[in-house]
C-alpha cells in the first residue's frame, strides 16, 4: 500500500531532479527548512497544503501537476477495486459473451475465448473493440505545462 505522504515526496523529488535542482536551492526558495524538505520528499512528514504550495510555487510547478500526478500513482498501485467501472465493464464484457440456453456456443476454434467472470478487468481491457474501418481515434498531444521530466537513475 502505497502512503499518500510517500507518492507526494516522490513528485516533489522526481520534479526536483528534473529540474536540476538542490533541496538547497529549492528549500530556500520556499522558506522551508533543508531537513524539513527532505523529510517531505522521502515521505516521512505530511506537508500541510500551504507547505506543498510554497514548494511548488518554488518549483514552478502547479500544485495541481503534483495532486493529479500523485493520483495518478495512487490509482495505479491501488489497481481496480470493486464496484470500479473496470469491473462493470468486465461483468458487462461478461454477460454479453456468454452464449444463452438459445444461442448455443459456437465451436470455432480460431475465434477468441469468450470473456468469462473470471477474466480480470486487464484482460477484458486487453481485448480488442469492434470498431467500424472509417473509425478515426484522436488522442490530443500532451500540453507543455502538463509534463513532467524525470531523468533516469
Amino acid at each position: 500500500m502505497t502512503l499518500l505522504r510517500e507518492a507526494i515526496g516522490d513528485s516533489l523529488r522526481r520534479a526536483r531532479l528534473a529540474q536540476n535542482r538542490t533541496l538547497r536551492e529549492v528549500s530556500t526558495s520556499a522558506r522551508v527548512s533543508l531537513g524539513y524538505l527532505s523529510e517531505v520528499e522521502r515521505g516521512r512528514k505530511e506537508a500541510s497544503s500551504e507547505l506543498l504550495a510554497a514548494i511548488c510555487e518554488a518549483l514552478d510547478l502547479p500544485l495541481s501537476r503534483v495532486l493529479w500526478d500523485v493520483s495518478t500513482l495512487m490509482a495505479g498501485a491501488d489497481g481496480p477495486t470493486a464496484g470500479a467501472p473496470a469491473d462493470d465493464a468486465a461483468a458487462a464484457a461478461a454477460a454479453e459473451s456468454e452464449p444463452t440456453a438459445a444461442e448455443p456456443a459456437a465451436q470455432d476454434e480460431s475465434a477468441p475465448a469468450p470473456a468469462t467472470a473470471a477474466m480480470s478487468a486487464a484482460d477484458v481491457a486487453a481485448r480488442p473493440l469492434p470498431l467500424a474501418e472509417d473509425t478515426r481515434i484522436v488522442i490530443p498531444a500532451p500540453r507543455s505545462d502538463m509534463l513532467v521530466l524525470v531523468k533516469g537513475v
